[in-house]
């Protein structure tokens, strides 16, 4: 490591009206004993975040505001940039503007990096998020690998229906088990990511085409496809003072959350995760159409009876831009 060993900088991307979360977040990870710098990508907020920033009066903080909003993979890509260039920090610490980090998390992150083998540009380590139920489970010893399946189309597998329902109710009846002390994750958010400088030389930087959602998981995705590791460390835990979208979705019959709530985030998360998926998930081109065509069949009847026709077509454009790799950030008319 070099001289600065265990320096630690901030990475965090904020827009819109945020300061009653970010501030809460910045007052947290200024009081770590290991951070020498944190970098506040400021996507065109809707207030100056320089000024309130100033106020803190810690000349530790970096603001780099941005004209217009770039999304998460532009803003990260922009902190992680400016990281690189312009820091020595041993590692970067990347945040969503919302995510509220225990006391003592870096301190146990930093300790745990020194227990794990592997080197620096090998590994990386990720925080808990109670609200995340798949990552619970995985914390608690399911295999994280049932997540990173192939020839799925958006989650649908026709030759994995029974196997998933046998799943869901053997959960059901699962003991609540303790979390493990670590465990492995495919990819994983930005939020609670930790990162050892050296990696960025092997992974690069967010694809700023992503705009907004999946960015995270394809760029983290690149340190397993470079033979590296990321642990969950379940001990090191983050809230989420903001809620995130779609928690609170409540399911009916003969309704569709694609259809019911779409929107540009929608949009983008389904164009991204086609984009992704391609790329990364499909050796069987067959199986992907066949499970394709079956589930965008049910979408069709299900928007004919929750009368969300117009939704369903946006929906097949997002797909189709995925698919056919068209990004960056869309026009009004795509949501």
């Amino acid at each position: 490591m070099s001289g600065l060993e265990n320096s630690v900088c901030i990475l965090t991307v904020t827009y819109g009206d945020r300061w009653r979360f970010l501030e809460k977040v910045l007052k947290r990870v200024l009081a770590y004993d290991q951070i020498t710098q944190v970098i506040v990508i400021d996507n065109a907020s809707a207030y100056s975040v320089t000024d309130e920033v100033k106020k803190l009066e810690d000349s530790r903080i970096i603001v780099i505001s941005n004209t217009e909003n770039t999304g998460s993979a532009g803003g990260y890509k922009t902190a992680i940039e400016h990281a690189v260039e312009n820091t020595q920090a041993d590692f970067f610490f990347l945040l969503d503007d919302d995510n509220l980090p225990g006391a003592d998390v870096l301190t146990k992150l930093l300790t745990e990096w020194q227990s794990i083998e592997g080197a620096d540009n090998k590994k990386a380590l990720f925080c808990l998020r109670e609200d995340r139920i798949q990552h619970v489970k995985i914390a608690k010893g399911e295999n994280s690998l049932r997540y990173l399946t192939f020839n799925d189309f958006m989650g649908f597998n026709v030759f994995r229906i029974l196997a998933n329902q046998y799943r869901k109710l053997n959960y059901k009846f699962q003991k609540d088990g303790p979390y493990k002390s670590r465990v492995q994750m495919p990819y994983v958010p930005y939020g609670g990511l930790l990162l050892h400088r050296t990696i960025i030389n092997d992974i690069g930087f967010p694809d700023e085409r992503l705009f907004l959602y999946v960015d995270d998981s394809e760029y983290t995705y690149r340190i397993t496809k470079n033979k590296g590791i990321i642990w969950l460390i379940p001990l090191c835990k983050i809230v989420d003072i903001d809620k995130s979208q779609g928690l609170d979705y409540k399911r009916r019959p003969f309704h569709s959350h694609l259809l019911d709530q779409w929107n540009f985030r929608t949009y983008y998360h389904v164009r991204n995760r086609m984009f992704f998926y391609s790329n990364n998930f499909i050796s069987n081109m067959l199986v992907f159409k066949l499970n394709k065509g079956l589930y965008l069949s049910y979408l069709k009847v299900i928007s004919l009876i929750s009368s969300k026709r117009e939704a369903y077509s946006k929906l097949l454009v997002a797909i189709k831009d995925g698919l056919g790799g068209k990004l960056g950030k869309a026009g009004n008319e795509k949501f």
